[in-house]
């Protein structure tokens, strides 16, 4: 399927840059990865709209909680909705981050829900939602009640 195929390689590009640029603490190359007229909900419901209002918000928060976090990206899923529509699951893990009071805090994992279209040639991120996920021994014990 040579549509799915574009597109994989275009979401994985996205989250090569992205990934480098949250290491880099870059909130410009962060926020490249966006359409425009994006729209972006943090892991505290906090809503961005637009590229620029995205990379306005990473600014601060890269020099204060995430100035010594790094990013990993571990798993990626990709639906094709339309040649040119695709739904992403990106799951990530995070180190060296502080709480918004400066506190450690302990390594995370989470998951990022993007909506990515194409943009002429580009594919870009249209709609993002970022979302801690519970520790393993939690998601174990609710999937086991799922199969009661």
């Amino acid at each position: 399927m040579p549509q799915e195929e574009s597109a994989r390689h275009a979401v994985d590009r996205i989250v090569r840059d992205m990934v480098a640029a949250w290491n880099r603490h870059d909130a410009a190359a962060f926020a490249a990865a966006f359409a425009a007229d994006a729209e972006f909900t943090n892991v505290f419901g906090m809503v961005q709209r637009g590229r620029a209002a995205i990379e306005a918000a990473h600014v601060p928060i890269f020099k204060t909680m995430f100035k010594d976090s790094e990013l990993a990206a571990i798993e990626t899923k990709l639906r094709l909705i339309r040649p040119d529509v695709a739904a992403v699951d990106l799951r990530w893990r995070m180190t060296g981050a502080r709480d918004p009071m400066g506190n450690p805090w302990p390594e995370r994992e989470g998951l990022l829900n993007w909506i990515v279209t194409r943009h002429g040639e580009t594919w870009l991120i249209d709609v993002s939602h970022n979302m801690d996920l519970p520790a393993p021994e939690l998601a174990k014990a609710q999937a086991a009640l799922s199969r009661q």
